[in-house]
C-alpha cells in the first residue's frame, strides 16, 4: 500500500521542456517564421503570403496548417477566402525578445557552426 505522503514522480528536465521545444521547433523553419512575422503585421490570405514570400500556394498552405495545428495562428473565413492571423499576441513579445537577444549576441548566432547562416555543406 502506498503512502499518501509519497511525492508524485517528477518529470525529467527534458520532459519539462517539451512544450518549449515544440514551440521553438514550430518556428524554426524559415517559411513558418516568415509567415508568423508577416502575420504580426495583421491578417493575410494565402494569396497575400504566396506573393510576399515568393512560394507556391501548396507550400504556404502546408506551413499555415502546421502553425494552425500548433495553436499559433487562426483562420477566419470570409466568403470563399480564409484570413489568417496570429492566435496569441504573446508571439509578438517572443519576436521582440528574439530581436533583443540577437542584438545582444551580435553575430554569434549567425556564425554558430551548427545553426548559423554561414553553415556550408558537410565536409
Amino acid at each position: 500500500m502506498k503512502s499518501a505522503s509519497a511525492a508524485p514522480p517528477t518529470a525529467s528536465p527534458r520532459e519539462e521542456l517539451a512544450g518549449a521545444v515544440a514551440l521553438f521547433h514550430s518556428l524554426s523553419d524559415p517559411t513558418r517564421l516568415a509567415i508568423a512575422r508577416h502575420l504580426a503585421g495583421g491578417e493575410a490570405r494565402v494569396v497575400d503570403l504566396t506573393r510576399e514570400l515568393g512560394l507556391p500556394q501548396s507550400t504556404v498552405s502546408s506551413h499555415l496548417a502546421c502553425l494552425r495545428d500548433c495553436g499559433l495562428i487562426t483562420g477566419r473565413p470570409e466568403g470563399r477566402q480564409m484570413f489568417y492571423a496570429l492566435a496569441v499576441p504573446e508571439l509578438l513579445d517572443l519576436f521582440a525578445a528574439a530581436e533583443t537577444l540577437l542584438a545582444a549576441t551580435g553575430n554569434a548566432v549567425a556564425l554558430c557552426p551548427n545553426y548559423g547562416t554561414d553553415v556550408g555543406p558537410a565536409k
